[in-house]
């Protein structure tokens, strides 16, 4: 029976331990995505580019070549960014009015329903979806009309969110999600993507959706599909033990979503709020801010409305997390200069030592010539240490005289309660003054450690792609987050808080700089690191 128990509890241990990897993994592979973000919404730019170069120059008088071009640039569009989208479902009207084409006109129609239910317009939406003659439509088209139609349904229950109204707008979510379903053709990527979307309408999540499985495993299908499945796949796997299967799912919905330049977009914002929920405040962050910057990229409002409500309580904890981070840093501050206070009485006790040895070792001298060379060596050393214990004593000095003088100032103006003077008192204190100090002491001491790391940071690169300092400038900031790696500082949150940047900026700084390298990433850090410190004279000669 202990064997049984102790097996399971190892069997426990390991599946944590692999679903923490897995987490882990696809988390950093969502935020190598997040840098490349701008890489595919270049692509995207291109082809739309293109087509809107083919556009210009097709003859006004073509109305099928423009309607396909047209047509193909609300499809670049409309999960891109609404109002071009919607530019050119008005271009389409137009084209299909001038043709007199009503087959054409409805299919707009639908199209701009779609676009009017991303953007969270639903009286809008209801208007236009309602317009059109459903009888007149192909079964393609009707189809279409009738998901669109039951996204409007369900998305006004889930807005309403109520006893009253959201039972009604369910069920019409279901009538025409069952239209949709009876048109599509069994087993298709439209017939299993509706049969799972109706069980996420009917709440039906107590086992993980067969029809979203099944596209994911057997069904080729784009990213954008597979950001779309996985994301619908993820609301089945609710319980608090299938944490990691939520998160993972959802993961990977973002990472396709990206891929396929999605801004009208569901599955970062939920990947942010279950991080939030569960403890992980700085991801959760950097994911819901990137969620706000695509509903404000596509102009997704009612997205806005639901991810300003929860981006400032995200960016309180972050500011929380900082100011704790803050006081650990005065506190260990204060212990450094009690240690060094103490460092400093020692050294003097040993420097009066000296001196006292040096007596003794003058009545040696007239004995010894030998010992006077020794003597005379020690003498200089101890003249060394003399300089380097007073330089260092002076400096602890005087922050502690800065600190007793800031100590009785505030108290003096706090006891004649003179309380806006405590202010400026504080602000006498120059942090940027003192900062830009610390960088200029860090970049010279370093490169007299190190005085070949520039040009040995630069020969990984090619010429055009070299770093270089300025004239006014020691090291800068590429550099600089380099530098602290040299020394062993490796934590990104590390360089962060010593740099003053946040950590998203200081991982963009170092993927931008190894993207230009020429040697791959992983060995990038250890060329780096194999940078020779200055060789110290006499070592390794005993």
């Amino acid at each position: 029976m202990r064997i049984l128990l102790l097996t399971l509890f190892l069997s426990f241990l390991g599946y944590s331990a692999y679903s923490s990897t897995k987490i882990d993994s696809i988390l950093a592979q969502l935020k190598v995505e997040l840098s490349r973000k701008n890489i595919y919404d270049d692509k995207k730019e291109l082809r739309i580019k293109a087509l809107k170069a083919k556009l210009e120059s097709t003859p006004q008088t073509s109305f099928n070549t423009q309607y396909d071009l047209c047509d193909k640039l609300y499809e670049e569009y409309k999960v891109y960014q609404f109002d071009s989208a919607y530019f050119y479902t008005q271009k389409l009207l137009d084209i299909s009015r001038s043709i007199k084409n009503v087959s054409k006109e409805n299919e707009t129609r639908i199209k701009v329903g779609f676009l009017l239910v991303s953007a969270g317009m639903f009286k809008e939406s209801f208007d236009c979806l309602n317009h059109i003659n459903v009888s007149s439509l192909h079964d393609s088209s009707k189809r279409e009309y009738y998901s669109i139609k039951s996204r409007a349904f369900s998305d006004l229950a889930e807005y309403n969110s109520d006893k009253n109204y959201s039972p009604s707008d369910k069920a019409q979510a279901i009538k025409y999600i069952d239209s949709a379903i009876a048109l599509s053709k069994p087993n298709s990527f439209d017939w299993l993507y509706s049969q799972g979307d109706k069980q996420v309408i009917l709440s039906q999540l107590q086992q993980p959706s067969p029809y979203f499985i099944k596209l994911l495993d057997s069904y080729t299908i784009s990213e954008h599909h597979r950001a779309m499945v996985s994301t619908g796949l993820s609301f089945f796997y609710n319980k608090p033990n299938q944490y990691d299967q939520r998160v993972y799912l959802m993961a990977v919905g973002a990472i396709n979503d990206i891929r396929s330049s999605t801004k009208e977009t569901l599955a970062l914002f939920k990947l942010g709020q279950e991080l939030y929920q569960n403890g992980n405040v700085q991801d959760a962050y950097t994911f819901i801010k990137q969620a706000m910057d695509d509903a404000q990229f596509y102009g997704a409002r009612l997205r806005k409305i639901k991810i300003g409500a929860v981006l400032p309580v995200v960016s309180a904890q972050i500011n929380i997390a900082t100011e704790k981070e803050k006081n650990k840093f005065l506190v260990y501050f204060l212990s450094i200069a009690v240690v060094a206070i103490l460092i400093s009485l020692v050294s003097f006790i040993v420097f009066i030592q000296l001196k006292r040895l040096k007596v003794k070792e003058k009545i040696i001298e007239e004995k010894n010539t030998l010992l006077e060379k020794i003597n005379e060596k020690l003498i200089e050393d101890t003249h060394i240490k003399e300089e380097y214990i007073g330089y260092f004593f002076n400096v602890i000095s005087g922050y502690i005289l800065k600190l007793e003088k800031l100590k009785r100032n505030v108290e003096r103006k706090i006891t004649i309660k003179k309380y806006d003077d405590v202010l400026l008192s504080v602000n006498e204190i120059n942090i940027k003054k003192e900062r830009e100090t610390l960088f200029y002491t860090f970049d010279h001491i370093f490169l007299k450690i190190f005085p070949n790391f520039i040009s040995a940071f630069n020969s990984l690169f090619k010429k055009e792609d070299q770093i270089w300092p300025k004239d006014n400038e020691v090291l800068n900031t590429d550099l600089r987050i380099f530098a602290l790696m040299r020394l062993g500082i490796s934590d990104v949150e590390t360089i962060a808080n010593i740099l003053e940047y946040s950590v998203n900026t200081i991982y963009v700084y170092k993927m931008r700089i190894k993207a230009k390298a020429l040697v791959p990433s992983d060995e990038f850090d250890h060329r780096i690191m194999d940078i020779k410190a200055i060789e110290v004279p006499g070592k390794g000669q005993e």
